[in-house]
């Protein structure tokens, strides 16, 4: 009994050490980008994403958005999700195209900044959300590529987005858009 303990043990303690070990090989820094077609006008695409105060009405993973003073010309908020809060900035916002939030909070484990452009298309838009994301924590690193997958928050944003308008769109490889 106490000898399978001990390989149990060492066993757990090998796999965390393989774990840290390539999370630590892996780079900080990522990009990837996903997008959807919807039958919507880009003015309309636009008028959801960028208005973060209402998030929690299409996207169920929000909880909550909490407007945040602003500092300097950027304007700020805090969603709450059942992982926590995460503060934002909107870096660019230009009617009805383009949208550009970073990360605001040095303390977490990650940042980056998610840019999404809207493109017009025959019946419709295109929108294509580009991820510039870094992960600090190794473990993190590793869990977020080879376990979650690194377009998870991209995918399920769209997806969200797509059921606020009542359409089931099928998210794509974005990087034929990317900027």
């Amino acid at each position: 009994m106490l000898r399978m303990l001990l390989v149990v043990v060492v066993g757990l303690a090998g796999l965390i050490v393989i774990i840290v070990g390539v999370g630590a090989m892996l780079p900080k820094s990522h990009v990837v980008s996903r997008a959807i077609t919807l039958h919507q006008s880009p003015e309309a695409v636009f008028a959801v994403i960028s208005n973060f105060k209402d998030a929690p009405l299409w996207r169920p993973n929000v909880q909550g958005v909490e407007a945040l003073p602003p500092e300097g010309n950027l304007v700020r908020f805090r969603e709450k999700s059942s992982d926590g809060a995460i503060t934002y900035e909107v870096v660019e916002s230009v009617a009805p195209r383009r949208v550009v939030r970073r990360i605001a909070d040095p303390g977490l484990p990650f940042g980056g900044r998610w840019i999404y452009e809207i493109v017009p298309v025959a019946g419709g838009c295109r929108v294509n959300i580009t991820e510039r994301g870094e992960v600090y924590n190794p473990v993190f690193r590793f869990v977020s590529r080879f376990v979650l997958g690194q377009t998870l928050t991209l995918d399920t944003y769209l997806r969200n987005l797509g059921r606020h308008f009542g359409e089931n769109p099928a998210v794509e490889d974005g990087r034929d858009a990317q900027s």
